[in-house]
């Protein structure tokens, strides 16, 4: 992976946060991807909100696949744990480091190569059973380490660099998040940090499997008229149907709202608000939700903001009722209970 040293200095002056850390503690290596790539956008509203939320950057596990995309994590979180797993794996590699050690906060990174053909079938089973993850997808429209070619969520219809229109039906990563059972779901774009870093701090707090889609422009490959990944065609049909404004402890931990905003409980025993842009939209009944994303989709219109919460998300360790310690924190004597108790086990499956 080619990358870019910093310097380790730092400006006394530099503003710390909660936890003793300033923002450039946060960074990785220097980004060596194409300049304007909306990667690099991405990678810097992870550090932001990272930062914003006090969060120890050892207390972080980012894992990837193949791709783009899947080389940012070496461009934030330096000082995190990192894993760059085989091409369209990182849901099952992070999903086994969950189970292993559930104190981490686990942030996948992928992209519309990665996720949505070859690690298709990862990307379904992590949501339906509810990996309490952040699962960025970093979506460009077509592969961009290969010459541009055409991904599988570029919409039929759209046309390459070199004048190729793509005949093939778009895989839309955001509806099967939804059907399949993530229950927080996102969709934003890497030109709108205002948007997307209240995104990612949703999505950390979230107590179950958090799905953000990014719409992420490939200035080399797919950045021109005729493209629906280009800046140009996103700025003009992109519509927020919300947005994150302000995120704050409250006693009283119940999903309720009115016409102008949505207060949503999270697993952390903070409140998320939402501040309602389009008004008959509510991001709490999921089959609503998908009705209405279907239908602005079908208008040509691209929604971004929180599109789904469930206020009362369970993850995993939950419904498999795991240890509530990490493995390695474990004494022998727990790991190893003895003859009698495995017999007394053994017993009840008779």
């Amino acid at each position: 992976m080619t990358y870019l040293a910093k310097p380790s200095l730092h400006h006394p002056s530099l503003q710390k946060n909660a936890v003793g850390y300033t923002r450039r503690d946060y960074e990785g290596k220097v980004s060596t991807l194409c300049a304007g790539c909306g990667h690099d956008s991405i990678s810097g509203a992870i550090v932001q909100a990272c930062w914003q939320l006090d969060i120890a950057p050892h207390r972080v596990a980012k894992l990837s696949g193949i791709g783009c995309s899947s080389k940012t994590p070496d461009y934030f979180l330096g000082a995190s744990h990192g894993f760059n797993t085989v091409h369209g794996r990182m849901p099952s590699v992070l999903t086994g480091a969950n189970l292993a050690n559930r104190e981490l906060l686990y942030l996948g990174v992928s992209g519309d190569g990665d996720s949505a053909s070859i690690g298709l079938g990862q990307f379904a089973h992590a949501m339906r059973r509810g990996v309490r993850m952040v699962y960025i997808v970093e979506n460009n429209g077509v592969y961009g380490l290969t010459k541009g070619q055409f991904s599988a969520t570029a919409d039929r219809g759209s046309v390459a660099k070199k004048g190729t229109e793509n005949h093939d039906t778009a895989i839309d990563l955001v509806a099967l998040a939804l059907q399949l059972g993530a229950t927080y779901v996102a969709r934003s774009f890497s030109g709108d940090k205002a948007q997307l870093v209240p995104l990612i701090e949703g999505a950390i707090r979230h107590g179950g499997a958090a799905f953000i889609d990014v719409i992420s422009p490939c200035v080399a490959f797919n950045n021109h008229a005729g493209s629906t990944r280009s800046y140009d065609h996103v700025r003009e049909h992109n519509e927020a149907l919300n947005r994150i404004d302000f995120i704050d402890l409250d006693a009283e931990q119940q999903a309720r709202g009115d016409e102008a905003e949505i207060l949503v409980p999270q697993a952390d025993g903070t409140q998320l608000r939402l501040k309602r842009l389009l008004s008959d939209y509510d991001p709490t009944d999921k089959l609503a939700a998908m009705n209405h994303l279907q239908a602005l989709q079908s208008q040509g219109v691209i929604p971004t903001g929180l599109l789904y919460v469930d206020p009362e998300a369970r993850d995993l360790h939950a419904a498999l009722k795991t240890s509530a310690k990490p493995l390695n924190q474990l004494a022998e004597a727990e790991l190893c209970p003895g003859s009698a108790l495995l017999d007394k086990l053994n017993a009840s499956l008779r």
